[in-house]
């Protein structure tokens, strides 16, 4: 059976659009998705705010809730009848979020075992044969196939075969 990796943040959670309101509440501005097309939100705000948008990223609860990508449960569960799943995130990056990432893919995602939980900083190391992800630096350091999952961020990167969602997903997949 043919083993499919896939990212949390801006894959199956939406991370994004909390940086955003959260961003946006604290300075009242209006930074949307669209500004941050090739850009991240790091790229766009000023330097002296970047120690803002770490400190909202390590807040006790900023992980647990983020919304669910749309599609992306009832997919998920479908890929585990004919694929081994498993969810690789890159966690290393921001320590403090290991209990908060665990307790929203129990509520989200229960039919994912814990032991198909991987917590790493460098996807590299993963054996599948798949990675779905957001990030591009992820995908280069990956063995098998990189899948990239569309986020602003990445709209203006080539390379590797593209998904927009969770249908396209569900599709290349599952037919």
């Amino acid at each position: 059976m043919k083993r499919i990796c896939v990212d949390m943040d801006e894959v199956m959670a939406d991370a994004l659009s909390e940086h955003l309101r959260r961003y946006n509440t604290h300075y009242g501005e209006r930074v949307t998705r669209d500004d941050l097309e090739g850009k991240l939100l790091w790229d766009v705000v000023s330097s002296d705010r970047h120690h803002v948008i770490e400190s909202q990223m390590r807040s006790e609860d900023f992980f647990e809730v983020l919304e669910v990508m749309p599609e992306s449960q009832r997919v998920m569960q479908r890929l585990q009848m004919n694929y081994e799943v498993y969810i690789a995130t890159a966690a290393m990056e921001v320590p403090t979020s290991f209990e908060q990432k665990f307790r929203w893919l129990g509520k989200y995602f229960p039919f994912i075992p814990p032991s198909h939980i991987v917590y790493c900083g460098d996807k590299g190391i993963l054996r599948a044969d798949y990675l779905i992800d957001d990030n591009p630096r992820q995908l280069r350091r990956f063995h098998g196939e990189g899948i990239l999952f569309s986020s602003p961020h990445n709209l203006r990167m080539k390379g590797f075969r593209r998904v927009k969602d969770w249908l396209e997903v569900e599709k290349l997949f599952l037919g």
